[in-house]
């Protein structure tokens, strides 16, 4: 059964990674936490399966145009890949349900949220005072730092399912500045489909999946993905980012807030307990 709320989302989800081509995690995630009122943990596994169907599909429009690097793409992978199982492993240790898992992906849910708002404004301008100052990278420092790159990406992934959109963009396009900008989103649109695809069926094997809402995510955001690739090119992609960002900061702002009432209510029953 298809849940047309859900859909619904998913077409507006959709729409906006279209004409923006930034991560539909970072909009996803925090729309199934508010919104739905889905637990933490069980948006993020769903997020990370979703996002990796629709990952697919977009890593094998630019495999077909030839737009990704699978050198960058297996040095992303070399260091996301590992720190994905280590995560993964860790996360397993504790109670999904619990309140401890529920703050630690809300934190650093949050955190990633502000670092990507932060990447959709001032990421440009950033690219640019790095390469007017650094025109080329030592080969084996650039090789090191991608890895390094993919391993905090798999962290970030893995626990808030944020991260490898604009943050992986940004973050190729200042150590890799002779790539052209399609083959920079492809290889990490094609880095992000192992990596969503691991980190997600980690939390399929934890529990912390809902199919159902998936299928009614999928079935909403085809059509919006199509429907904003086609806007992209008639609406300034400026005021877009600066649009999304400000959702993406009061949203974070948001979770931040819950979860730090929340730690705290959970730290006044335990005082007043010991008393």
């Amino acid at each position: 059964m298809i849940d047309p709320l859900y859909s619904l989302s998913g077409f507006a989800v959709g729409l906006l990674v279209g004409m923006t081509g930034v991560g539909g995690g970072s909009l996803m995630t925090p729309l199934l936490i508010l919104l739905f009122g889905i637990h933490p943990a069980t948006a993020v596994g769903t997020d990370l399966l979703y996002a990796a169907a629709t990952k697919t599909g977009g890593s094998l429009v630019h495999g077909y145009g030839r737009s990704i690097d699978w050198r960058v793409v297996r040095r992303l992978a070399t260091g996301s890949v590992p720190a994905t199982f280590v995560t993964i492993a860790a996360l397993s240790h504790l109670n999904l349900d619990g309140a401890a898992a529920s703050h630690l992906i809300t934190f650093v849910l949050g955190f990633a949220l502000f670092l990507t708002a932060f990447v959709l404004v001032f990421g440009q301008p950033i690219v640019g005072w790095y390469r007017s100052r650094v025109v080329m990278l030592d080969e084996r420092r650039t090789a090191i730092s991608t890895v390094v790159v993919g391993a905090i990406l798999g962290v970030l992934v893995s626990i808030s399912s944020v991260g490898a959109g604009a943050i992986g963009v940004v973050a190729l396009m200042m150590l890799y500045p002779q790539l052209s900008m399609v083959r920079t989103i492809g290889s990490d649109i094609a880095h992000a489909v192992p990596l969503t695809l691991i980190a997600g069926a980690g939390h399929w094997w934890m529990g912390s999946v809902d199919w159902h809402i998936i299928t009614s995510l999928l079935a909403g955001s085809l059509p919006g993905i199509f429907v904003g690739s086609y806007f992209a090119i008639r609406i300034p992609e400026r005021a877009l980012r600066l649009v999304l960002a400000t959702t993406l900061f009061i949203v974070a702002s948001r979770i931040v807030y819950d979860h730090a009432t929340a730690a705290s209510s959970i730290f006044t029953a335990l005082g007043s307990i010991s008393r």
